[in-house]
């Protein structure tokens, strides 16, 4: 391609990344309205959970599919699904419509999130290059995530929390255009066969797997352990099929690789950590402190300005430190914050309680872009792009599994509330997490119902918590030889 192609396909997989930073905090400021007008509190997990899911099960499929019809093919493809779902959202009046399309778009971000990064591994050869492009990849989701708080509360507070997903529909159109414009490839190489029942086996196995985690506290015992039961044997038998095929969906050599397998762990840790801190931050200011949207997504902007310096400042830094020790202030960043918010008071104001969330903020940025080059360079060539796309899978795993572990934590908590304390209803509780709903709530109860509410918030960070001390000891074991 010429400069000029470069340039414009680029800027294409910046708008991807746009609305996906969009859709990470835009989303936190409606979930309270979301609740209040659907009527599901019971499903506050799965708004960002079943999201996770549809991208999970996609994104090794993805990889599959750019080698059959290529990437920008693919690419596009999975754009198309994106601005499909967040227009179907904008459009639901239950929350069972609303979870079918955040379902869709969760599989178009499953492709539009990690083929971006295999593209850029094969546009720039130049490893220094391709971190710089990683950088500015990373950085664009982090400005559109301190965009998305004041989008995202502005266009609730002024309109209705349906147009925080009309919002992405002009954004994915335009990157499609330039793709359909100026993204050139060279001529796809003959594959063999398509991995079908492969891609079966991962698809059933990870959706049975998930499905039955999310319904964690929602269903009885039985349905639950028969889910999970059955997406472990169904995955055991993919990784055999895996063992003998020519084309794997997921080249199972790579787990053979020490150096690759901490690189996933790591990821695994860290994300699973910080989106407790991205989802609940907001909730915890609307929740307990009765701001509006707006305000409650204000407390994510120092987040995402440090997460921008994060991603922009450690390529320089790799000259002067280890992987090691840059993983290790990462993380430790990250854990700042979440043990901040597990040990602070109720009626924290909005002021610390973004001072908190900024550790975590600046530590994902950090950990991002050197794990990600990590994985591309400890790889190799040969597996650059399976274990790109599978890296992103794994992360989204993390997130997904994490989002459904801290909704039953929360469910447990409201429902244990709601048992001890007469009066007090789970459609009250409902209404809490939205400023304009609370004014309806009886006010002596207000109190005992944040309290309620609070409890809830500080199990889940503690569990994040717990996360990020396993993964800081997994950094040490991993990279021990890395000084």
């Amino acid at each position: 391609m010429t400069k000029k192609q470069v340039t414009m396909v680029t800027f294409a997989m910046v708008l991807a990344n746009v609305m996906a930073g969009l859709d990470s905090t835009i989303i936190n400021t409606a979930i309270p309205a979301i609740i209040a007008d659907l009527h599901g509190i019971q499903f506050m997990g799965w708004i960002i959970a079943i999201m996770l899911l549809g991208m999970s099960v996609s994104t090794p499929i993805w990889t599959k599919v750019g080698e059959k019809i290529g990437n920008k093919s693919s690419f596009e493809l999975s754009l198309l699904f994106f601005v499909l779902g967040s227009l179907f959202q904008g459009l639901a009046n239950n929350m069972y419509f609303f979870l079918l399309a955040r379902a869709l778009m969760g599989v178009g971000a499953g492709g539009m999130g990690s083929l971006p990064y295999i593209m850029a591994g094969f546009i720039f050869d130049n490893i220094k290059a391709r971190t710089k492009i990683l950088g500015y990849l990373g950085a664009a989701f982090s400005v559109a995530a301190i965009i998305g708080p004041l989008v995202g509360g502005y266009l609730v507070d002024s309109l209705s929390w349906h147009w925080v997903f009309y919002i992405n529909i002009p954004i994915g159109l335009l990157a499609i255009f330039l793709s359909l414009l100026y993204y050139r490839e060279g001529t796809i190489k003959e594959t063999p066969k398509f991995d079908v029942l492969g891609s079966f086996l991962i698809i059933v196995g990870l959706t049975l797997l998930l499905l039955g985690i999310q319904l964690l506290g929602l269903t009885s015992s039985w349905i639950v352990v028969s889910l999970v039961i059955a997406g472990i044997v169904l995955l055991v038998l993919f990784f055999m099929h895996e063992k003998n095929h020519t084309n794997p969906v997921v080249p199972i050599s790579m787990f053979k690789n020490r150096a690759l397998v901490g690189d996933f762990l790591l990821f695994i840790f860290s994300w699973g950590a910080f989106l407790a801190v991205n989802t609940y931050l907001p909730m915890w200011a609307q929740g307990l402190l009765g701001t509006t949207a707006l305000i409650g997504g204000m407390t994510l902007i120092p987040n995402s300005l440090v997460d921008v310096v994060g991603t922009l400042i450690v390529n320089p830094l790799k000259a002067r430190f280890s992987n090691r020790s840059l993983l290790s202030m990462g993380l430790i960043c990250i854990l700042i914050s979440s043990l901040g918010l597990a040990i602070a008071p109720q009626n924290t104001n909005i002021w610390w309680l973004s001072i908190i969330g900024t550790f975590s903020g600046f530590g994902v940025g950090f950990i991002f872009v050197l794990l990600q080059i990590k994985v591309q360079v400890d790889a190799s060539e040969k597996n650059m792009a399976p274990a790109t796309s599978l890296s992103y899978l794994i992360r989204i795993l993390a997130q997904t599994i994490m989002a459904a572990v801290y909704g039953v934590i929360m469910n447990m908590e409201l429902a244990r509330g709601v048992r001890e304390n007469h009066g007090i209803t789970m459609s009250m509780l409902n209404k809490l997490s939205d400023a304009s709903s609370a004014k309806s709530l009886p006010q002596h109860l207000l109190p005992t119902m944040r309290n309620i509410f609070h409890l809830g918030l500080q199990e889940i960070m503690w569990c994040a918590t717990a996360l990020l001390v396993v993964a800081l000891l997994l950094n040490f074991v991993f990279n021990k030889s890395d000084k």
